[in-house]
């Protein structure tokens, strides 16, 4: 009794003590987290004038994968060649996961010169100031800028918009940007023949040309109003990637789409006369060549006789080819057409050139 009391007390004491030390090997101890936010990764830089503009998200998590609390330090700083990264404007708080956007004021040394390259940088920094690295380098044209664009006029023209703005000795390139300021209320629907919608804001660039002051944007769609702004931009091919250094955006004009223009004036009428004979009426056949103006309508014939005054002898309908049958002549009678063409609005052009045509006595 004695000896299994013994035992039993030792056996329960291994087996307490296995519980306290775990059936495992222990292993190392972890390491503190030190809470460095992921690198930025999408950081994008342009530059408009003597300001640089960046944008960037602000990473949801931590380099230990687990979500950030609270706001993170924000450095940013730009580099020239394989010189130091120097401080552009001061740190900031930013939250995890925001859309992020930074403005760069250039110093004059930066802002002056031939256009070189500089690259900018973000370091997302902890309470210590330590960080997991440089966020990829974003790159723009330091240099002074080109002259901003003056005078900048819009005239609405059938073939599209007229820009026009004050003309530059020097051979930058201009950009016009425009913005659609009357976008549709609801979305369209869907089919075959339904136009894509328009973008919002779209961007045409001018080349460099000798004289170049002027543009037209044909890509607009009747109905809307615009705005649109220009700046001359000097264009450098670095490591065979085209950078644009930008000045100055214009003032802004805005101008109405509306379609106020009649088609083209019908062209090549030709009058051809038919005799009356075995019981027919004489009669005048008139053809012309056909006007190729998408919003067209159809097209009315006049007639008149000497001087007199132009009378419409086409139906109220308007024709809808380019030919029509006047079989109400006379014979011995000298007759003169002209054709115009009617648009969708309504808006009808001049009319044609005369085409002379006599009907003949049987």
């Amino acid at each position: 009794m004695r000896l299994a009391h013994r035992f039993g007390l030792a056996a329960f004491t291994v087996a307490l003590a296995a519980t306290l030390m775990g059936c495992g090997t222990p292993g190392a101890p972890m390491a503190p987290s030190l809470n460095l936010a992921d690198r930025v990764t999408g950081l994008a830089a342009v530059r408009i004038g003597n300001q640089v503009q960046l944008r960037w998200i602000m990473p949801r998590k931590n380099t230990d994968k687990l979500l950030l609390k609270g706001n993170v330090l924000v450095h940013v700083c730009r580099q020239q060649g394989s010189g130091a990264c120097e401080q552009a404007g001061a740190d900031i708080e930013l939250a995890p996961g925001s859309t992020a956007a930074f403005t760069d004021a250039l110093p004059a040394a930066l802002a002056s010169g031939e256009p070189r390259v500089a690259s900018y940088f973000v370091e997302l920094k902890n309470r210590n100031g330590r960080s997991a690295g440089l966020s990829n380098a974003a790159i723009v044209l330091a240099g002074e800028a080109p002259a901003p664009i003056t005078g900048l006029t819009a005239e609405m023209r059938k073939a599209g918009v007229v820009l026009r703005w004050n003309a530059d000795a020097g051979s930058a390139a201009v950009r016009l940007h425009r913005k659609l300021l009357t976008p549709p209320a609801q979305k369209q629907q869907e089919g075959l023949l339904t136009s894509p919608p328009e973008p919002l804001e779209q961007s045409l660039l001018v080349e460099a040309a000798a004289h170049s002051d002027h543009a037209l944007d044909k890509e607009i769609r009747f109905g809307q109003t615009y705005e649109y702004r220009a700046q001359r931009v000097a264009r450098v091919s670095v490591d065979g990637r085209m950078l644009e250094l930008a000045g100055e955006l214009s003032a802004p004009v805005r101008i109405e789409a509306q379609d106020i223009f009649p088609p083209a004036v019908p062209t090549r009428l030709a009058a051809v006369a038919t005799a009356a004979e075995n019981g027919a009426e004489p009669a005048i056949d008139l053809s012309w060549q056909p006007v190729t103006d998408t919003d067209l309508a159809g097209y009315v014939v006049y007639r008149r006789e000497g001087d007199a005054t132009w009378v419409r002898i086409s139906p109220a309908t308007l024709l809808v080819g380019p030919a029509f049958h006047d079989a109400h002549v006379l014979a011995g009678h000298t007759y003169r057409y002209a054709v115009s063409a009617i648009d969708q609005g309504g808006h009808e052009s001049s009319r044609s050139s005369e085409a002379e045509e006599s009907v003949l006595n049987p």
